[in-house]
C-alpha cells in the first residue's frame, strides 16, 4: 500500500484530474500534474504542475521518478508515455487495458470477445468499405471516427449510403465505425472500481440525460428496475476484469425499447457520470481511485439520497459569469466550478449536484434551476 505522504502522478490537468487532485490531497498524498495546458484546472491545484506534452521523455523521466505510482485523467494518453514510466513506477491503470479503449473498432471487438453486445456496428476505413457496410447496417446511422471521439465531436447522422459517402470524407476519411443508430428507452452507466487483486465494487447505477451528444444530466439510482441493474454490474465487472484493469471505470449502456442492454462504450477513467458521487455517496468516484492506484482498501460507495447531477456548459456564460443566485439559494444544490478561464460553447465548466428525499423531487429542482440559469 501507498499511503498519505507518497506522491501520485496525474496525466491530464482537465476537470477530472483537479477532482482527483482534491480527493488526494484530502487524503494526505502529494501530486504531481503533467499536462501541457499552463492553465490547468488540475495543475492549479497540485503541488507540482510539470507543463509538458506527453511524450516529452525528459519531462516524463522527472515525473516518473518523482512519483509512487502514476494514473491517468483520460484515455488518449499515448500508449507508449505510459510504457515509458513503467520503468520508474506502477502505472495504473496499464496501458495495454488504455489502448484497448482508444479506438472504437478495438473495443466493439473486446465486448463482443466478453460475450456482451455492443450496438450492430461495420467498419469503414476507405471508401471501398461503404457498399459492404450499407449491407450490414440498417438506416439510419451514425458515422463515428474510430479515435479522439468525445462529446458528440466526430460522429454524423447518415440515412442513405450518399450521405454516408459525403460524411466520411467530411470526416476526413480517417478510420471509422458505422453504427447502427438504436431506438433508445434510456442510458445507463456504471462507474466500478477493481483493485490491484482484482476484487471490484461497483457504485449505484446512473441514468443520464443527454443534449446535442453531451451529457446534460445524470440521475441517481437509474429509473431502471433491480435486475437490469445488476445486468449492468454484471456486464460492465466482466469487461474490467478482462481488460485486467486496476482503478476507477466507466461503462455505458443503451437499454432499448425492447429491455436489451447495448454496451456503448468503456472509459478507464472516472467519467461525468460518476460526478453525483461527490456529492450524494458515502465515499466519490475519486476517492475511490485515489484507493485503488494506492492499493488501498475500498471505500463505501452507497447512494445516501437521490440526486441529479446537471452540466454546465460555457454556452451559459455568454459575455460574462451566469447569475447562480437562483442555485446559490438552494440548500440542497451543490455547485462545482473546475477553474477553467475561458468558457466556450460546449465546453464543461462545471456541474451541480441537487438532492433531494426522492428522484422526482431533485429533478424538478434542478430544472427549475437550470431554467433560471439559462434565462440570465
Amino acid at each position: 500500500m501507498l499511503l498519505p505522504g507518497s506522491t501520485i502522478g496525474m496525466l491530464g490537468g482537465g476537470q477530472l484530474g483537479r477532482m482527483f487532485t482534491i480527493a488526494a490531497r484530502n487524503l494526505g498524498y502529494k501530486v504531481i500534474v503533467l499536462e501541457p495546458d499552463p492553465l490547468s484546472p488540475a495543475g492549479q491545484l497540485a503541488d507540482q504542475h510539470l507543463c509538458a506534452a506527453y511524450d516529452d521523455e525528459q519531462a516524463l523521466q522527472q515525473f516518473g521518478e518523482q512519483c509512487a505510482v502514476v494514473t491517468t485523467e483520460f484515455e488518449n494518453i499515448p500508449a507508449k508515455t505510459l510504457e515509458f514510466l513503467t520503468q520508474f513506477c506502477p502505472v495504473r491503470p496499464a496501458a495495454a487495458a488504455v489502448q484497448v479503449t482508444q479506438d472504437r473498432l478495438v473495443e466493439k471487438e473486446f465486448i463482443r470477445s466478453c460475450g456482451l453486445s455492443p450496438a450492430a456496428f461495420a467498419p469503414i476505413r476507405q471508401l471501398a468499405d461503404i457498399p459492404k457496410a450499407c449491407t450490414q447496417i440498417n438506416f439510419p446511422a451514425i458515422l463515428k471516427t474510430a479515435r479522439l471521439g468525445y462529446d458528440g465531436k466526430g460522429q454524423i447522422l447518415v440515412n442513405s449510403p450518399a450521405e454516408l459517402e459525403l460524411a466520411f470524407q467530411q470526416l476526413n476519411a480517417v478510420d471509422c465505425v458505422l453504427e447502427q443508430r438504436i431506438e433508445l428507452e434510456k442510458e445507463v452507466s456504471v462507474i466500478l472500481a477493481r483493485s490491484v487483486t482484482g476484487a471490484m465494487q461497483c457504485f449505484p447505477v446512473a441514468e443520464n440525460l443527454h443534449r446535442n451528444g453531451i451529457l446534460h444530466q445524470t440521475l441517481a439510482p437509474a429509473r431502471i428496475s433491480a435486475e437490469l441493474a445488476e445486468q449492468a454490474k454484471q456486464a460492465a465487472q466482466s469487461l474490467a476484469t478482462k481488460l485486467e484493469f486496476v482503478g476507477v471505470m466507466a461503462v455505458e449502456f443503451f437499454v432499448t425499447c425492447q429491455g436489451e442492454l447495448l454496451v456503448n462504450e468503456l472509459a478507464p477513467r472516472t467519467h461525468n457520470s460518476g460526478h453525483y458521487t461527490l456529492d450524494a455517496c458515502i465515499s466519490s468516484q475519486f476517492e475511490q481511485q485515489v484507493r485503488m492506484v494506492c492499493a488501498l482498501p475500498f471505500a463505501d460507495t452507497r447512494l445516501h439520497t437521490p440526486v441529479v447531477m446537471t452540466n454546465l456548459l460555457g454556452d451559459l456564460w455568454g459575455s460574462s459569469q451566469p447569475v447562480w443566485d437562483e442555485l446559490l439559494a438552494s440548500p440542497n444544490s451543490k455547485l462545482h466550478l473546475y477553474g477553467k478561464h475561458a468558457a466556450r460553447a460546449g465546453r464543461k465548466m462545471g456541474h451541480f449536484c441537487t438532492l433531494a428525499p426522492d428522484l422526482q423531487s431533485a429533478l424538478a429542482e434542478a430544472n427549475r434551476i437550470f431554467a433560471r440559469l439559462q434565462q440570465v
